[in-house]
C-alpha cells in the first residue's frame, strides 16, 4: 500500500497537469460564460455548458498520466499493479476535488443570483434536481469518466501501437452509429428520451460508474502488455 501511495505522490508531482490547468480552464470558462450572459438582454435565467470545459481536460490528464509518468515509474521499480492502482486512486481524488469545486461554484451562483446577471455555469437544474449530493455524484463521475477514457486510450496505444488504437476507435464509432441507426429505424427515440428523463442526471451518472469499471478492466488487461 505504501508503494501505491507513492504512485499518488508521483502523479501529483506534476501539479500543473492535475490541478492548475483544469482550474485555469475552469476559471476561463466561467469568465467567458458570464461575459456572454451579460450581453444577453433577457431577465430569465441563462444556462450554458461552459462548465464542461475542465472536464474535457481530464481526458488529456488521463493520457498524460500514462504516457508521461509510466516510464518514470518503471525506472523506480514500481510494479504495474501498483502504478495502475495508484493512478486510479489519483484520478478518484482529482475527480472528487473537481466535483467539490463545481459544488462550491453552484452555491456561489445561488448566493449571487447568477453572478448578478442571472447566468449559471454550475447550478444546472437537471443536474441539481436531487440536491447537492446528486450534483456532486454527477460531476465526479464525468471527470473520472473522461480521465479513464484518456488513460485507456493511452494504455492501448502503449500496448499495441497507433494502428490498434485507431482500429478500436473506428470500431467503437461504428458500434455507436449502428445503435443510433437501429433506434432510428425502429422509431425508438421517444422511448430513449423518456428513459433518459426517468433516470435523471444521477441515474445516468450511476450507469457512468458502471462504464468506468468496464473501461478500467479493459485498461488493466491492456496495461499488462504496455511498454514504457
Amino acid at each position: 500500500m505504501s508503494r501505491t501511495l507513492n504512485v499518488i505522490r508521483l502523479q501529483f508531482i506534476n501539479k500543473q497537469t492535475f490541478i492548475w490547468v483544469p482550474l485555469i480552464v475552469l476559471g476561463g470558462a466561467v469568465l467567458i460564460s458570464v461575459l456572454i450572459y451579460a450581453m444577453i438582454p433577457i431577465d430569465t435565467p441563462k444556462y450554458g455548458g461552459g462548465g464542461q470545459a475542465p472536464l474535457w481536460v481530464f481526458f488529456a490528464v488521463g493520457m498524460s498520466a500514462m504516457t508521461l509518468t509510466f516510464p518514470f515509474s518503471q525506472a523506480m521499480s514500481i510494479t504495474r499493479r501498483e502504478f495502475f492502482l495508484g493512478t486510479m486512486l489519483t484520478a478518484i481524488l482529482a475527480s472528487g476535488l473537481m466535483g467539490l469545486i463545481f459544488l462550491i461554484g453552484g452555491g456561489i451562483e445561488l448566493l449571487t443570483n447568477g453572478y448578478g446577471v442571472n447566468g449559471y455555469v454550475f447550478h444546472l437544474p437537471w443536474v441539481w434536481e436531487t440536491g447537492p449530493l446528486g450534483a456532486l455524484i454527477v460531476y465526479f463521475t464525468l471527470a473520472l469518466f473522461f480521465f479513464v477514457v484518456g488513460f485507456t486510450g493511452a494504455t492501448i496505444y502503449k500496448s499495441w501501437g497507433p494502428m490498434v488504437l485507431t482500429i478500436a476507435s473506428v470500431a467503437l464509432a461504428l458500434v455507436l452509429v449502428g445503435i443510433a441507426f437501429l433506434v432510428t429505424r425502429l422509431e425508438l427515440w421517444e422511448r430513449v428520451w423518456i428513459g433518459i428523463l426517468d433516470l435523471g442526471a444521477v441515474g445516468l451518472a450511476l450507469w457512468g460508474l458502471v462504464a468506468i469499471v468496464v473501461l478500467s478492466a479493459v485498461s488493466f488487461l491492456a496495461f499488462r502488455r504496455a511498454t514504457p
